[in-house]
């Protein structure tokens, strides 16, 4: 039997999914997570959840992991001290940056700029020169970089980054830089520019390098402390972390190139819906995951989903290929105030986090969240975890009551006018990843999950005129179950930044396949057959003179049978699809990528057992809660009991182990061969 193992390490609990690669069969464990030392948490889960499946750590194969190491590093600032060398004249590369002021017109009078990842003074410049062919116009003098490398080490620098110009087309200069710097600085990791981002545009690339230098310290510390403590629990299978694209790469890669890891968190979502989708039949997917927090949202078309070339966290965007994920600050913990100048109803972004918590959880909490009223509506019964956990419903109502009196209504229409406001948010999210990137929102069926997603999906379903709304088996530890599923990746660029017209088709052939053995390479070295990995190019193109490309991402086979002719089509449509025009300029070819990627996992999701359509088996109690005006009858039912082709009609709670899932009235709830609940207006 060959076991995979998935953990997802959220903010307030830790996800694991053991998965039996062989029929499919699977177990899940929720355990707090402990932010000192997230590994703690982590080891815990893994003794629990072995333990369910009936196995030793030593018997799972693949250890699978999404983290939001790095992202937290970048947003609480907690990144290393970063020395950076660059070239004669450019010391205020990363000062200068690429002078946008995000905000309205008084943006540049009311926003403060962030402070840059390396600091001025930690900034030095050598000699030397690359021409844009990449050919030395000036050499360097390595007694001034021995000079520089001995003033970064006497100021205290925790990693170093080199980023030299025109380094993306030789990296000659950079790599001596590197050998003189592990003479002299042997415990500091060095980012060099042409291995982390040998692409064009000089900021970009400092910038991505800079990041992957802040982050690397705490990533290595992070990865190296998990993997002894996995060892020492007698887990001898492969270690890979989850990566921004959605793909997976080695615990030892992740080392050198965290800065892939930015995303890392959301991707797992991402990831677990588009298994689920495959085995539902369903194609075409808005993702709605849901946490204490924040919401995460995604779109999958034709079960691929859409990747970007920039990685944003905070006031951070960095050059690494990342899923094309927005996140708005909603969540089951988002606080609802009313503030005493507008006395209108706001919620978020503030949140309850894990402590003090939502009032209803009894941790302490005293500020009314999305959860509370949640609990007040009754959407959210008391009685949770089968009993094992139970709702301060008088707690909640105390809070909620709060709201109504500031704005002078009664509590039950303040407590829906919290959940209305959050459903409108994630409405405003999932907008921005459909109607404004060109698509059309009622071609996709939209998919909840995360703890509170299942209890938003039919709302939200319901603003998007996005059907069916779909609550997956296992939704709040979906993330976990990517985790589990997803298939390496690994990928090279080069810049090339020509016309097409003035380019062979040849050439851009033979530079493709060139990158793609490199990357086949790194694939093969982690251990996995080469008859197994699957190449896939990506080139960004433009119109001649704009500052913007777009990615088109492209099979070996269909761009050797349509050339580049049948890339610029392909443009042309993607540019329309965008920005709804298109311009007679000339093609420019700016950067190409190979992409090579491991097997995909063909899983089958373990078939639900066949029921007679009637649910009754399932109820555990009648119940009431809120509709639109007035309370109505309503029904709980235990989600482990339905069997495939029940039919649940709203309104209705659905409960089960990590999760709660509302059926709206004038809405009913079919469950499908696999288990998931697939909700249609009546």
């Amino acid at each position: 039997m060959t076991y995979r193992l998935g953990v997802d390490v959220g903010g307030t609990f830790t996800d694991l999914l053991l998965f039996n690669q062989d029929n499919g069969e699977f177990w899940r464990h929720k355990t707090p997570s402990t932010p000192h030392d997230s590994s703690e948490g982590i080891l815990n889960g893994v003794t629990a959840v072995c333990e369910k499946g009936g196995i030793a750590p030593s018997d799972v194969e693949f250890f699978l992991h999404g983290t939001t190491v790095a992202t937290n590093a970048v947003l609480e600032g907690k990144g290393a001290r970063v020395g950076l060398i660059t070239t004669d004249g450019y010391r205020q590369v990363m000062q200068i940056a690429r002078s946008f002021v995000p905000g309205g017109l008084a943006g540049w009078i009311v926003w403060p700029k962030p402070e840059p990842l390396a600091a001025l003074e930690d900034t030095f410049e050598i000699t030397g020169r690359m021409n844009a062919r990449g050919e030395e116009t000036a050499a360097i003098d390595e007694a001034q970089i021995r000079t520089v490398l001995e003033e970064l080490k006497a100021s205290g620098v925790e990693a170093l980054t080199v980023a030299l110009i025109n380094a993306y087309l030789n990296g000659a200069h950079e790599a001596r830089v590197a050998e003189l710097a592990a003479e002299i600085m042997p415990d500091v990791p060095i980012s060099l520019s042409h291995l982390v981002l040998p692409e064009m545009q000089e900021y970009e690339r400092t910038l991505t390098t800079v990041a992957n230098a802040a982050v690397r310290p705490v990533v290595g510390k992070y990865v190296r402390n998990l993997r002894s403590r996995l060892r020492g629990a007698g887990m001898a299978g492969s270690l890979s972390l989850l990566r921004s694209d959605g793909g997976l790469m080695s615990s030892e890669k992740s080392e050198e190139h965290p800065v892939s890891l930015l995303m890392s968190g959301p991707a797992g979502g991402v990831t677990g819906a588009i298994w689920v989708g495959r085995n539902a039949g369903i194609r075409n997917i808005l993702t709605l995951d849901v946490g204490g927090t924040s919401t995460d949202v995604a779109l999958i078309e034709d079960l691929e989903a859409r990747r970007q070339r920039t990685t944003e966290v905070g006031h951070l965007s960095v050059r690494a290929s990342a899923l094309d994920v927005k996140t708005v600050g909603a969540g089951g913990g988002s606080i609802a105030y009313v503030p005493e100048l507008t006395k209108a109803l706001r919620v978020g972004p503030q949140s309850a986090g894990a402590v003090p918590g939502p009032v209803a959880y009894g941790k302490g909490g005293t500020a009314p969240t999305v959860t509370d009223a949640n609990v007040v509506l009754g959407y959210l019964p008391e009685n949770l975890l089968g009993g094992t956990f139970k709702l301060d419903r008088e707690g909640a109502r105390t809070a909620v009551q709060t709201i109504a009196d500031a704005l002078g209504i009664g509590l039950m229409e303040a407590a829906r006018g919290i959940i209305d406001i959050v459903n409108e948010n994630m409405f405003g999210a999932l907008r921005m990843i459909s109607v404004q990137q060109g698509y059309d929102p009622r071609d996709f069926a939209v998919m909840g999950f995360g703890g509170a997603g299942p209890l938003h999906v039919n709302a939200v379903a319901r603003l998007m005129g996005s059907w069916p709304a779909v609550s997956p088996v296992s939704p709040g530890v979906l993330c976990a179950l990517g985790d589990a599923t997803t298939r390496m990746r690994t990928e090279t660029a080069r810049s090339f930044s020509q016309r097409v017209a003035d380019t062979g088709e040849d050439q851009v052939l033979t530079l493709l396949e060139e990158m793609a053995r490199q990357t086949r390479a790194e694939l093969v070295a982690e251990g996995i057959a080469d008859a197994d990995i699957t190449s896939q190019f990506e080139l960004d193109v433009r119109y001649e003179g704009q500052a913007f490309e777009v990615p088109l991402s492209i099979d070996p086979e269909t761009l050797k049978a349509d050339g580049l002719a049948g890339v610029t089509a392909r443009f042309d449509a993607e540019h329309l699809r965008l920005f709804t025009f298109n311009m007679d300029s000339a093609h420019e070819l700016v950067n190409l990528r190979a992409v090579a990627m491991g097997p995909a996992l063909e899983l089958p999701s373990p078939p639900l057992e066949k029921g007679d359509g009637n649910p009754i088996r399932a109820k555990i109690r009648d119940h009431e809660l809120w509709t639109s005006s007035a309370m109505q009858a309503a029904v709980i039912y235990d989600r482990a009991k339905l069997l495939a082709g029940d039919v649940i009609p709203g309104p209705a709670v659905v409960t089960e182990m990590d999760s709660t899932t509302l059926i709206e009235a004038d809405c009913i709830g079919t469950v499908d061969h696999a288990g998931n609940i697939l909700i249609n207006l009546a």
